[in-house]
């Protein structure tokens, strides 16, 4: 009889044990069967994603909340997890994250090490600019202006290397530093992404002081990251599709960029690269 108690009690155990692993195994990860997902985003892009004491919020932010309900998450289920551009690689080898959306281009390098949804966003390198100077038009009038490199940025650079060999570069610790030499005038220009320019120039605190340049000096093809030969890649795209269709797309452009006068480009067909 003790023999036959401790073996019923074993397999209630063993019971139990499978039940768990089955409900906290990786399997349930990003299908809506567990209770959270994890995704990455900038948490100091405003426009873009950012942490504020009110929440998160920008256009990844919306893309990640919209792509999330579709794989049956509601906003509450959600974790965010700041990921830094030199950790999108590593947070998603280790399954720190389910998926990323954190202005990430996709590029052949990075498509080495993981898989990418999208594009999502087509962006391009550009210069924000005082709202009233009249100065600069084309990258070349680059070359006769004070430019401004955040620290670790290589988009600075890649216009003094191949566009405006002439530019001052004036390295700043922030974009928000760039910010208040553009207005200050200690500089002329700021460089990066146009999405991003277009979040900063969006805050209220700097509404209709700064301009975009337009010059669209490269290409930059936004896409969600996910890891190597993850099935989430299928499910994804067809969450952009559906947010491109219902409108949820442009609304979310519009509501994180518009203040900016970002003329953004149309949204991009899945798999389809701009070079």
């Amino acid at each position: 009889m003790k023999l036959r108690k401790v073996t019923a009690a074993s397999a209630v155990l063993l019971a139990l044990s499978v039940t768990a692993t089955a409900c906290g195994g990786d399997d349930d990860k990003g299908s809506g069967g567990g209770k959270k997902i994890a995704i990455g985003i900038k948490f100091d892009q405003p426009g873009v994603g950012q942490k504020t004491p009110q929440g998160y919020s920008g256009f990844d932010v919306d893309v990640a909340t919209y792509v999330a309900k579709k794989l049956g998450y509601s906003a509450d289920q959600i974790e965010w997890k700041e990921s830094k551009s030199a950790d999108r690689e590593t947070m998603l080898k280790r399954g720190d994250v389910d998926f990323i959306v954190a202005s990430y281009s996709i590029t052949p390098e990075r498509q080495k090490q993981v898989d990418f949804a999208g594009p999502y966003l087509l962006a391009h390198q550009d210069v924000l600019l005082r709202a009233d100077d009249p100065s600069i038009k084309t990258a070349a009038d680059l070359n006769k202006a004070k430019l401004c490199s955040v620290t670790g940025s290589t988009s600075a650079q890649n216009v003094k290397d191949k566009l405006a060999p002439k530019a001052q570069l004036q390295k700043y610790p922030t974009y928000s530093a760039c910010l208040t030499g553009l207005q200050s005038k200690a500089i002329d220009a700021l460089t990066t992404d146009d999405s991003i320019l277009a979040g900063y120039a969006s805050q209220s605190q700097f509404k209709g002081k700064f301009k975009l340049g337009g010059l669209k000096m490269t290409n930059e093809n936004y896409g969600i990251g996910v890891k190597k030969g993850s099935d989430l890649k299928a499910k994804i795209n067809k969450a952009l599709e559906d947010m491109v269709a219902d409108k949820s797309w442009q609304k979310a452009v519009d509501k994180n960029f518009g203040p900016a006068g970002y003329r953004n480009e149309p949204a991009p067909k899945i798999g389809e690269l701009k070079s």
